[in-house]
C-alpha cells in the first residue's frame, strides 16, 4: 500500500486558481484523444480549465514537466501510458509539483497498481479531489552516461527484446494482442544470453530479469507480491533457466498469477542492482525500449507525490 494522509489533498473547486498542466502524447491514436476529451470535459464541469501540452518526440514529456514545475505549476498530469508517466515523473523529480495520472495507455500498469480508475471521468475526479501519496521511482544508469527514471519496472532479456521489436502501428491497432504476436515471433529466435545479476553485491546468473517497484506486470498480472511502490528498494524477478520453452511457460503462467511459483523463478529483494552480460542484451523500462546492458539500478534520489483515490 502507498503511504498517504487524509490531510494532504488537492481539492479543486469552481474558481480555485490551481495551476495544472496536462501532458499528452498525440501519436497514440484517435481513441486515446477521445478519452482525453472526456476527462477534460469532466474537469471543466468542476471548474478546472487546465493547460494542455502535446508532446512532439520521445523525451518531450520530461521537458514539458520540468519546465512546468520550474514555473510553479502545482499539478502536472501525465495523460498516457506508463512510458509517458515515467517521462513526466522524471521531469518533476526534486520539485514541489504533484504528479497526476490520466491512464490512457495500453496496459496502464501503474494506474492498476495504485488503484486509479481507468474511466476518464472517474480519473478526472481523482485529479479534482485526490489525496497525495508517496511514490519512489527507480533510476537506471547506463554505461553511455544516460540515466532513466522508471515508475513501475525495468526488464533485461526476453521481455525487453519483445518491446524493442514491437511494431508500434500494430500496437495502436491491436493493443495488448500486439505483444502476444511479437512474443510468438521472438520466441524461436531470441538467444537467451546469460545475464550476470548483482544484488547488493551478491552475484548470480539469470536468463532474464525484471526489476520491479510494484506487484503487477503487463496489466493486472501479479508477478512480485511483496513489492511496495512507496517503499525503498525493489523486488527482482530472476528467470534462471534459458530457452524458448521456459519463456513460453512463463508467458502461460503470467495471466494465472503463477510466476512466483514457477520452477526456475526466484524473487529476491534488493536496493542496488547491477545487470551486465558479455553479449548485447536489450533493456526496457515501463514498457518502452531503454537501451542495452550494462545498467546499474537504485532508488531515485527523491520520492514523488502522486494523486490517488
Amino acid at each position: 500500500m502507498l503511504h498517504s494522509t487524509h490531510r494532504q489533498r488537492i481539492v479543486i473547486q469552481r474558481g480555485y486558481a490551481l495551476p495544472v498542466l496536462i501532458v499528452f502524447n498525440p501519436t497514440a491514436g484517435a481513441g486515446r484523444r477521445r478519452r482525453l476529451m472526456r476527462a477534460l470535459a469532466a474537469l471543466g464541469m468542476g471548474g478546472l480549465k487546465p493547460e494542455l501540452a502535446e508532446t512532439g518526440a520521445p523525451g518531450h514529456a520530461e521537458t514539458l514537466a520540468r519546465d512546468a514545475a520550474a514555473r510553479g505549476v502545482a499539478l502536472v498530469v501525465a495523460a498516457g501510458g506508463d512510458g509517458t508517466i515515467a517521462e513526466v515523473a522524471a521531469g518533476l523529480a526534486g520539485s514541489a509539483a504533484v504528479l497526476g495520472v490520466l491512464p490512457l495507455g495500453t496496459a496502464n500498469v501503474l494506474a492498476l497498481e495504485l488503484g486509479l480508475p481507468l474511466a476518464p471521468e472517474r480519473a478526472a475526479a481523482v485529479l479534482a479531489a485526490g489525496r497525495q501519496a508517496t511514490l519512489r521511482p527507480g533510476l537506471a544508469r547506463f554505461a553511455d552516461g544516460r540515466a532513466r527514471l522508471f515508475v513501475q519496472m525495468l526488464g533485461g532479456g526476453f521481455d525487453a527484446a519483445v518491446v524493442a521489436n514491437l511494431d508500434l502501428g500494430l500496437k495502436r491497432r491491436a493493443g495488448r494482442a500486439a505483444y502476444v504476436w511479437q512474443t510468438l515471433r521472438d520466441l524461436p529466435r531470441y538467444g537467451f544470453a546469460p545475464i550476470t545479476v548483482e544484488l547488493d553485491g551478491q552475484a548470480s546468473q539469470a536468463a532474464s530479469v525484471i526489476v520491479t517497484k510494484g506487484r503487477l506486470y503487463a496489466g493486472r498480472h501479479r508477478i512480485a507480491p511483496e513489492a511496495r511502490p512507496a517503499e525503498p528498494g525493489f523486488q527482482v524477478v530472476l528467470f534462471r533457466r534459458p530457452g524458448a520453452l521456459r519463456a513460453a511457460l512463463a508467458g502461460a503462467a503470467l495471466p494465472l498469477g503463477l510466476i512466483p511459483r514457477l520452477p526456475g523463478v526466484e524473487i529476491l529483494p534488493a536496493h542496488r542492482i547491477v545487470l551486465h552480460a558479455s553479449q548485447a542484451v536489450p533493456v526496457q523500462a515501463d514498457g518502452d525500449p531503454a537501451g542495452r546492458l550494462p545498467v546499474e539500478i537504485a532508488d531515485a534520489p527523491t520520492p514523488l507525490r502522486i494523486l490517488v483515490p
